[in-house]
C-alpha cells in the first residue's frame, strides 16, 4: 500500500502485555513503518497515569520537596515493562537524566513529556526501530502555536532518512530550544503531524475501542459502529459532543488528504472506523451516520414586527453578543423573530446586561432568554439522497412524547439539529436511534 503511520494511545501501552500487542500489530504489516506512542496509561480504574505522576514530580521539585515517591512509581513502571519484554537497555541512565533535569527546573512541559519519551525509548528497543526525538522535528512559534510549515519541512526530511521510526507523541520544541507540549491528548495531534510529514497513505489511530459509535453508549445500549465517516461528518459529530477525534487531532491529515483508521489494539482484527473524504465507494446500510448532542443551551428570542425590512437588525443583535464576549452556536430565524442559541455557560452572569443592550440597539417588541435546552444533531451523508428523513425523525420524537423546541438544518442537508428540554435529552437520542438503526440479529 505504501506508508502507514500508527499512533497508539496510553491504554494500548499500559503494561508489558500491551506493549507485546503493539509490537505484534506493527510487525504484522510491512507498511507500518512509523509509530507514535503515548505515555503508559492506567492499568486499572484505581491506577495513576504516568503523565500525572510526572506532573506530581514537577510540582514537588518546584516546591523544593522530595519527589522520591512519584518518581519511584514511574521508575518501577518502566522497569517492569522492560523486564517482561527482556529488553537489552540501560534504562536507569535515561531515568536518572530525566530526574536530574526535572530537579534542575526543566519545567512542567519537559516533565509532562517524559512519559511519551520513555515509552518511545522502550518501544524503539523492543522493535529494533530508530528513535526520532520530536524535539528535533516538531516546532512551536513564539505564541506557542504549532509552526506547521517548518515542522512539515524539517520532520519530512528527517523521516525520509529512516526506514522504520518511533516518534514519541505529545511534544516538540519551542523557539528557545526547550520542550513544549501540546494540550492533553496531544499524541493524537503528533500522530497526524507525523503522518502528513511522512506523506503516509494511511494514518492508524489505535486505542481501546473498535472505532466510532453511532451514539453515546451511556445513552444507547450497544450502539452500532460507524464503519466509514467523512471528515465533514466527523466534524459535525465531534462538534456536537461525540467522543471522536478532536478537530486539532485530524487537521494535518485532513488537509493532506490522508484517510484515518481508528482501530482497537485489543481487537486488531476489527476493521474499526475509516475516516476519509469521499463516500461513493463506502455506502452505509443506514441513512444516518451518527447521533450526538449536548445539554445546557439557552435561546435568546428577539421579536419585532417588520424585522425583515429593517436593515442591519441581525447585525445589531450579534453586536450585543460580541460586546459581552458571547459566541453563538446556531441562529434559526423567522420573518419577525430572530433566535440565537448560546451555551448557558457563556451568558452566566450576563443575562441582564445582554437583554438591556439588545433593547438599546434593536428596540425589539420583546426579548427573552429561555434556558434548559439540549441540542441533538442527526448526521449523515445519505440523508440528502433519502426522502422522508425529517418525517421519520419527528415521528419518532412525537411517539416518544417529546416536544421539539427548535429545528435547524443547514443547506448542505448533512444534519438536522433539534432542540428539546434537558430532561428529554436521553429519551430523544434513543428515539431517534431506534427510528434509523435496526440492529441485525446476531447468530
Amino acid at each position: 500500500m505504501g506508508i502507514k503511520v500508527a499512533k497508539f494511545g496510553g491504554s494500548s501501552l499500559a503494561d508489558a502485555a500491551q506493549f507485546k500487542k503493539v509490537r505484534d500489530i506493527l510487525l504484522s504489516d510491512k507498511d507500518r513503518r512509523i509509530v507514535v506512542p503515548s505515555a503508559p496509561g492506567k492499568r486499572s480504574a484505581t491506577d495513576v497515569k504516568v503523565t500525572d505522576l510526572f506532573y506530581a514530580c514537577n510540582r514537588l521539585a518546584e516546591a523544593g520537596k522530595s519527589m522520591d515517591e512519584p518518581f519511584g512509581a514511574i521508575a518501577e513502571r518502566f522497569h517492569s515493562i522492560a523486564r517482561e519484554l527482556e529488553l537489552d537497555l540501560d534504562l536507569d541512565s535515561y531515568l536518572n537524566e530525566v530526574r536530574r533535569q526535572i530537579e534542575l527546573g526543566a519545567g512542567e512541559d519537559y516533565a509532562a513529556s517524559r512519559g511519551e519519551y520513555l515509552s518511545g525509548v522502550l518501544l524503539s528497543n523492543c522493535l529494533g526501530w530508530d528513535f526520532v526525538d520530536p524535539k528535533t522535528g516538531i516546532f512551536f512559534d513564539e505564541c506557542g502555536r504549532l509552526d506547521g510549515e517548518k515542522t512539515q519541512t524539517v520532520l519530512g526530511k528527517i523521516l525520509k532518512e529512516h526506514e522504520h521510526a518511533v516518534v514519541p507523541g505529545f511534544y516538540g520544541c519551542d523557539t528557545h530550544g526547550n520542550v513544549k507540549t501540546f494540550s492533553r491528548g496531544g499524541s493524537d495531534i503528533t500522530g497526524a503531524i507525523v503522518a502528513r510529514a511522512a506523506e503516509a497513505d494511511l494514518y492508524e489511530n489505535w486505542t481501546d475501542v473498535s472505532g466510532c459509535l453511532m451514539a453515546d453508549p451511556r445513552i444507547v445500549r450497544d450502539p452500532e459502529t460507524i464503519r466509514y465517516v467523512t471528515y465533514r461528518e466527523l466534524r459535525e459529530l465531534s462538534y456536537m459532543g461525540a467522543s471522536v477525534l478532536h478537530e486539532d487531532a485530524i487537521f494535518p491529515v485532513r488537509i493532506a488528504g490522508i484517510p484515518t483508521n481508528i482501530r482497537n489494539t485489543n481487537q486488531p482484527d476489527e476493521p474499526g472506523t475509516l475516516i476519509g473524504y469521499e463516500a461513493e465507494e463506502h455506502e452505509s446500510e443506514y441513512v444516518i451516520t451518527g447521533i450526538a448532542g449536548h445539554k445546557d443551551f439557552a435561546i435568546i428570542n428577539v421579536e419585532k414586527a417588520m424585522m425583515n425590512a429593517e436593515l442591519g437588525f441581525g447585525r445589531r443583535v450579534l453586536q450585543a453578543l460580541e460586546e459581552q464576549k458571547i459566541s453563538f452556536e446556531h441562529m434559526p430565524s423567522g420573518i419577525d423573530t430572530m433566535c440565537v442559541v448560546v451555551h448557558e455557560d457563556a451568558i452566566r452572569g450576563k443575562k441582564e446586561k445582554l437583554i438591556e443592550r439588545i433593547r438599546q440597539l434593536c428596540e425589539p417588541d420583546t426579548v427573552e432568554i429561555h434556558s434548559g435546552l439540549a441540542l441533538i444533531a442527526t448526521v449523515g451523508r445519505g440523508m440528502v439522497r433519502s426522502k422522508g428523513i425529517s418525517a421519520r425523525l419527528f415521528d419518532a420524537l412525537v411517539k416518544a412524547g417529546i416536544n421539539v423546541r427548535l429545528i435547524d438544518q443547514g443547506s448542505s442537508e448533512l444534519n438536522i439539529i433539534v432542540g428539546v428540554d434537558n430532561l428529554d435529552f436521553e429519551n430523544a437520542v434513543r428515539a431517534i436511534y431506534r427510528a434509523f438503526v435496526v440492529k441485525k440479529p446476531r447468530w
